[in-house]
């Protein structure tokens, strides 16, 4: 009792200044504070008043609307970029050259004779729709489990209602009424002929995905690489490296400024897309290189044969070097970042570096190492930095492996799980397509793997000229041949080498660096200049006005306490409904409880037993009491 009565007290003493009643409060904010326009809504005439309340209102409800602009505008974490220009000494990238073949053909040509007897049938009757008589030089039988699994057909749209397909290996041809899909046009002589990939979950079903082609020499690449995948997956991966290009046939010299280097400075790794790969100044094993000096004279210089004439015919279409330059200690991804180097050429390559800053959270999802990313990184088992690169073609291949319960070779494999053949796995083709075309599949790996927030790119300036000359293409040849085979006969020609210079253009190096569009110093000052200009206010306003809110509270506090007040004594009314006796009828009512005192003595034993605890004097139900500001002295004397 007596703590509520201390803080009912300490709130009237808080209350003591602006009032008990919101109006009251109201006026003296109005009348107090330094803000404009409040003042003159309590202080003008009665019409002057209406116009300065709704200019007050006006302008305060401006001021808000610009507070949620600048805060929003805030939160959304926006970015400007800069673009800065120093001088330094800089690493020298690290530098990947590969054969744009993966195998030797004499090495893999057992592997291969199957699927090459069967392209060759193809492209045979592709060229020649008409079937021969099959006793003009007879061809030998051919495998057709490889072509079932995964056939080629051609379609003839003369007729665009009605197209026909050919099955390359059936003799019949089937009206367009076929659930085949018809792909583009593309003119072969009298006949519209289209390449079409089909891929069945199993041999048989009307499950199956279509790839539609214009032109028959990429479908039947395409087809090639497909079921080359399925044969080449089989094979132990030492095997593999065995049979592609080794460093010391491959690279025949190397110097690195005025330093000799050899293939024994590479570091050599497996690529699926190009066989044996060798890495210059990876920073691995060793500390990475720096560049003395911009120039040609000070960069790496390499001369490279890559044996045009060991190429599968079928597989690799293009011919030359693929090579990238990137940062130590990452994955080199030469399918989407490589460039070619012609045979017979020297190509000169010019860098300039440019390195990306990006800031973090909030203002960008970028990751430092990858470790707050979703998605187990498969390169990782090389020792290799995150790259956005690795991280989609892991959640690719994992997403591959629990779908379709093997992966693909040409990304790593997660422990426990193989490459996808047609032997053990009938229907990888037809799942891979399915996958591949995903949209869903796509959009979870983008939305799940993050850019890094500090990069380096290398753009490159490239210029090419032949080489060698023909003037001096002899003596050449005889020398690197005879240091690589130490034969005096030439075992070299122009299709077959490429000299490469790749240097550093100028030690200047731009930094492309974020920054935080808005901060709070930024939010501040907007929100201030904004309550200055329309309200003529300032912080010590703001102030006043969180006053005004907390006496508002107390006064809040103090009604609800006078209503729960109130609201027991209603309850102890309606318990007891009389109204408590006076003072003359409490005297009267103890005057006669003391005769009625003597006339109990008389009685017998039993009858005089006092009342029971708490109840009233028998003669109480007969008073009628009344309030004490109602009795007037009269009433007193009677």
């Amino acid at each position: 009792m007596n703590l509520k009565k201390y803080f009912v007290r300490a709130l009237h003493r808080l209350q003591k200044g602006p009032g008990y009643t919101y109006k009251e409060l109201l006026v003296w904010y109005c009348d107090n504070t330094n803000t404009h326009g409040p003042k003159r809504i309590i202080k003008e005439g009665p019409k002057k008043k209406l116009i300065w309340f709704f200019l007050t209102l006006l302008f305060a409800s401006l001021v808000f609307w610009q507070w949620g602009i600048l805060i929003n505008t805030y939160l959304s974490y926006n970015v400007t970029s800069s673009l800065s220009i120093g001088f330094k000494t800089m690493k020298f990238p690290a530098v990947t050259v590969c054969n744009a073949n993966p195998f030797k053909y004499s090495e893999v040509k057992h592997l291969l004779k199957d699927l090459d007897s069967l392209i060759e049938a193809a492209l045979e009757r592709i060229l020649q729709p008409t079937p021969r008589n099959s006793s003009e030089n007879p061809s030998p039988p051919l495998n057709l489990r490889l072509w079932h699994q995964i056939p080629l057909v051609l379609i003839d749209e003369h007729d665009k209602d009605n197209p026909i397909i050919l099955d390359i290996f059936e003799s019949n041809l089937t009206a367009g009424g076929k659930q085949t899909p018809v792909g583009n046009e593309t003119a072969a002589g009298n006949q519209t002929t289209v390449g079409n990939e089909t891929s069945c979950s199993h041999h048989g079903s009307d499950n199956c995905t279509y790839r539609n082609f214009t032109s028959a020499a990429q479908a039947v690449t395409e087809w090639y690489i497909l079921q080359s995948t399925s044969i080449l997956s089989k094979v132990p991966l030492q095997e593999r490296i065995r049979m592609g290009y080794q460093a010391e046939d491959m690279i025949l010299a190397c110097l690195y400024g005025a330093e000799p280097c050899n293939y024994k400075n590479f570091t050599q790794i497996y690529h699926p897309d190009h066989g044996n790969c060798y890495i210059f100044n990876w920073g691995m094993d060793e500390e990475a290189l720096n560049s003395s000096n911009p120039g040609a004279e000070f960069g790496l210089k390499l001369i490279l044969d890559i044996s045009q004439q060991d190429y599968i015919p079928y597989l690799s279409s293009a011919a030359g070097a693929r090579l990238m330059l990137h940062q130590q200690k990452s994955f080199p991804f030469l399918k989407d970042q490589g460039i070619y180097a012609m045979a017979g050429t020297e190509t000169s390559i010019g860098v300039l570096v440019d390195e990306l800053e990006r800031m973090g959270y909030p203002y960008s999802d970028c990751t430092n190492n990858g470790s707050d990313v979703p998605v187990r990184n498969l390169y990782s088992q090389y020792n290799t930095s995150y790259s956005i690169q690795a991280c989609l073609r892991s959640c690719f291949q994992n997403h591959m492996t629990e779908i379709c319960g093997c992966g693909h070779y040409m990304f790593p494999l997660p422990e426990g799980v193989n490459y996808c053949n047609n032997e053990d796995h009938a229907g990888w083709a037809y799942c891979y397509s399915s996958l591949r075309s995903s949209i869903r599949h796509r959009q979870i790996c983008i939305d799940s793997c993050k850019e890094t927030c500090n990069d380096t790119q290398y753009k490159m300036t490239i210029s090419m000229a032949d080489w060698p000359s023909e003037a001096s293409e002899d003596w050449i040849f005889h020398i690197l041949s005879y240091e690589r085979d130490m034969s005096t006969n030439v075992t070299l020609d122009r299709n077959g080498i490429i000299k490469l210079n790749i240097y550093f253009q100028e030690y200047n190096y731009r930094t492309i660096s974020e920054s935080a569009a808005t901060t709070i110093v930024w939010l501040l000052s907007s929100l201030g200049g904004q309550f200055g200009f329309w309200m003529g206010g300032s912080v010590l306003c703001l102030i006043e006005f969180g006053e005004i809110i907390i006496d508002s509270l107390w006064i809040t506090v103090i009604n609800v306490i006078g209503w729960c007040k109130g609201l027991k004594q209603k309850r102890a009314q309606m318990r007891y409904p009389d109204a408590p006796p006076t003072v003359s009828e409490l005297v009267e009512a103890h005057t006669n409880l003391g005769f009625q005192h003597e006339d109990v003595g008389a009685l017998p034993r039993d009858e005089a037993l006092p009342p029971e605890p708490g109840t009233p004097p028998p003669n109480y139900d007969s008073l009628r009491v009344q309030p004490l500001d109602t009795l007037s002295p009269d009433s007193d004397r009677e």
